[in-house]
C-alpha cells in the first residue's frame, strides 16, 4: 500500500514538471517589416529673448544729465533718450574755433610774407635762403589751419554726442544708468539702455545638454 502511494506521488511530480516544462516555452509574435521615423527628444531651459535687441551706449564720456526714456518706454528711431553734460565739450568747441581763427591770422600774415619775399627775391634783395623760408613758412600755416579746423570737427562730433538717440524703432527692457551718474566710454563701449525693435517676434536662446 506504502508503495503504491510513492509511485503515485512520484507519476504526479513527473506530469507536472513536464506540463511546467510546456507552459513555459517561449512565445514568439511575428509582424511584418515596415519604414517609420525615430523620434529623439532633448530636454533644455533658456531664456526668453526678443529676436532684435538693440544695445545703447556712448561714445563719449561724462555726467548723464538728463533721461528721456524709462523701462516700458516706446522710442523711435532718432529719438533723444538722454544727455550728457555737454559744458565740457562746449568749451572744447570754443577752444577749437579759438584756434583755428588764431591759425588763419597767422595764415593770412604768411601769405603776405610770401608775397612781399617774392618781390624781393625777384629783383634780387633778398637771398633764396630768405625766400625759401618765407614760402615754407607759408605752406606750414595752410597746415596748420587744416589741423585747427580737424581739431574743430572733432570737437563738435563730440559734443553732438552728448546726446544719445534711439537707433531703431522699439520699446526700452534695460535701462543701467541713472542721472547723474557718470559714465566712461573706453575701447568697451558701455551699455546704457536694451531697447527690443518688435516684442512679438521672441526667441528663447536655450542651453542644449
Amino acid at each position: 500500500m506504502l508503495f503504491r502511494s510513492v509511485a503515485v506521488v512520484v507519476i504526479a511530480g513527473v506530469i507536472w514538471y513536464l506540463r511546467r516544462g510546456q507552459d513555459a516555452a517561449p512565445q514568439y509574435q511575428t509582424v511584418r517589416v515596415t519604414r517609420g521615423d525615430l523620434m529623439q527628444s532633448v530636454t533644455a531651459t533658456g531664456q526668453l529673448n526678443p529676436v532684435t535687441n538693440v544695445q545703447v551706449g556712448c561714445q563719449v564720456s561724462g555726467t548723464i544729465q538728463k533721461l528721456y526714456a524709462d523701462y516700458n518706454s516706446v522710442v523711435k528711431s532718432g529719438e533723444v533718450i538722454a544727455q550728457i553734460d555737454p559744458r565740457l565739450y562746449q568749451a572744447q568747441v570754443e577752444q577749437a574755433t579759438a584756434d583755428l581763427a588764431n591759425a588763419n591770422a597767422n595764415l593770412e600774415l604768411q601769405q603776405v610774407e610770401a608775397r612781399r619775399s617774392s618781390d624781393l627775391y625777384t629783383n634780387k634783395l633778398i637771398s633764396g635762403s630768405d625766400y625759401d623760408t618765407a614760402t615754407a613758412n607759408l605752406h606750414e600755416a595752410e597746415a596748420m589751419v587744416k589741423i585747427k579746423q580737424a581739431s574743430l570737427d572733432n570737437a563738435k562730433a563730440n559734443l553732438g554726442y552728448c546726446k544719445i538717440y534711439s537707433p531703431v524703432d522699439g520699446m526700452v527692457i534695460s535701462r543701467s544708468v541713472d542721472v547723474g551718474q557718470t559714465v566712461a566710454s573706453s575701447f568697451n563701449t558701455p551699455t546704457l539702455f536694451q531697447i527690443a525693435n518688435d516684442l512679438t517676434k521672441m526667441q528663447i536662446d536655450a542651453n542644449v545638454s
